[in-house]
């Protein structure tokens, strides 16, 4: 698109954008919705707790995994198209999801979405460009938080409903059926209402970084999800090994292509960038904290309190309330007082989790959703406050010609913490729980109590961490303020 034209956006260009944000709202969606399920699944399918876990788990590391790579692609491939062929690929993941007829099936079903997802996702924001002119697309920007934090606030309600409906009989399946019509329906409009951005075969894309990366954290992952449920076995400790090995190599590979002029999953610009490492750790961190959390909640509540799924996505529904009022402070802020405001967010955060733990060991046998709701609305409120800032951190020594890299790569560097803390808390859980089928409501307290032990002292060691950070602000950092906090 030549310049002249960046000026001349098309005049249905709402429109397309909201074919846009509906895969956005999917994709989200699809994190929160899931959790209120899992209950219901490790008792349908009979499933070990490891299983549950990959679940979850394997949904996020494949989005994380491709996010970047993915988007390289858009640039090849056109825009357009690969976000046509992710949501496609959403969209038939999703129907086989709701046929699985075992936990294996819906696991390799869940990988088939997190593909889709990747493939979607950065093609959704790249777009922005072609459709608005550079005064509208702020607004564009804060759209797609809006997004995030609707479907984050939607999610566990609309699955709850869903599953206690019992549609046609269907039990959980259409929490994941009702994404078939919905893509059907995008990718028709996408068609017709999406710009043709050409892409660029010319550009490269980093085959071995991607293979490399992938496998040192999934060779990491694998002891986390399977050691609690089925003991340390021998086999593991090849992954444990192979894990920093794949690391080191891909370090050297990157620099090697950087040598080179080839190109790089992340590159070699970033890595040397002390403020996008630090930042980067931190948004990790945080959210290792945060999708495992209400994985293990919706084990607790519908388990422990054997409250249903539609009770269960109520009672967390305050969380993403909090968070979505945080936006307009963020924005008004802008790239003012980083360091203080994730200092306070993460003691936001904290402060909550320690007082869930006094209100698990007061609940034990008696529910009340007055009793969980303000303090899960002040954990919203803390992550909402904490998220924005972070992101603007990890971008705030980025180069003009790195922001997009940094930025993509500090929303990969999110999901793989989101996957690593479902692996973290759920071996707590499971293991505090044991294995014992008729686990009573002290159990359940035992290994929720333990589980907030893990995030109360990951928001602390944020808030130390963040304390002591040099920050240097920048204005291309700006847009971090808008990322998605709750994919």
């Amino acid at each position: 698109m030549q310049p002249s034209q960046m000026h001349q956006p098309p005049a249905n260009r709402w429109a397309a954008f909201a074919v846009l944000l509906t895969a956005s709202f999917m994709n989200v969606m699809d994190v929160t919705i899931v959790n209120v399920a899992m209950p219901t699944l490790k008792t349908d399918f009979d499933a070990s707790p490891n299983k549950i876990e990959w679940v979850v788990a394997v949904y996020v590391f494949v989005f994380a995994l491709l996010l970047l790579p993915c988007g390289r692609l858009g640039d090849i491939l056109g825009r357009r198209k690969m976000f046509v062929w992710g949501v496609a690929l959403f969209t038939l993941a999703s129907g086989l999801c709701g046929v699985a007829w075992s936990v294996d099936s819906l696991i390799g079903a869940r990988v088939l979405q997190g593909v889709g997802a990747a493939m979607m996702s950065p093609q959704a924001m790249a777009l922005i460009p072609a459709l608005f002119a550079p005064n509208e697309r702020g607004s564009a920007f804060s759209f797609f938080a809006l997004a995030a934090g609707l479907a984050s606030v939607s999610g566990p309600i609309i699955g709850g409903l869903l599953i206690g409906g019992n549609l046609f009989g269907l039990d959980w399946r259409p929490i994941f059926l009702v994404n078939v019509p919905v893509g059907l329906i995008t990718i028709m409009l996408a068609i017709r209402l999406v710009p043709d951005v050409a892409g660029d075969r010319k550009i490269g894309i980093d085959g071995v970084g991607i293979l490399l990366a992938g496998f040192a954290l999934f060779s990491a992952l694998v002891p986390l999800v399977e050691a609690p449920g089925i003991g340390w076995q021998t086999w593991m400790w090849f992954f444990v090994i192979a894990s920093p090995i794949s690391a080191v190599s891909f370090a050297k590979w990157e620099h090697r292509q950087a040598s080179l002029g080839r190109p790089q999953l992340i590159p070699v610009t970033l890595m040397k960038k002390k403020s996008f490492i630090s930042g980067g750790i931190l948004v990790g961190l945080l959210f290792s904290g945060v999708p495992g959390f209400f994985l293990v909640m919706a084990l607790y509540l519908q388990e422990g309190f054997g409250l249903s799924p539609l009770w269960s996505g109520l009672t967390v529904t305050p969380f993403s309330v909090g968070i979505l009022l945080t936006s307009p402070v963020s924005k008004r802020l802008g790239n003012r007082y980083l360091r203080e405001r994730v200092v306070a967010g993460s003691l936001t955060l904290a402060a909550a989790h320690v007082a869930l733990h006094f209100v698990v060991l007061a609940e034990q046998g008696t529910y009340s959703w007055i009793g969980f709701a303000p303090i899960l609305f002040c954990a919203g409120f803390g992550l909402g406050s904490t998220t924005g800032p972070l992101f603007q951190i990890a971008l705030s020594g980025a180069s003009g010609t790195d922001t997009g890299s940094a930025s993509g790569a500090s929303r990969a560097i999110q999901q793989v913490g989101s996957a690593f803390g479902i692996a973290i808390l759920g071996g707590i859980f499971f293991g505090t729980l044991g294995n014992t089928p008729d686990a009573g409501m002290s159990a359940y307290t035992a290994a929720m109590i333990a589980s907030l032990y893990y995030t109360i002292s990951v928001f602390l060691i944020l808030a130390a961490s963040a304390f002591f950070l040099r920050i240097k602000a920048d204005p291309y950092s700006e847009d971090a303020a808008h990322a998605p906090v709750t994919e």
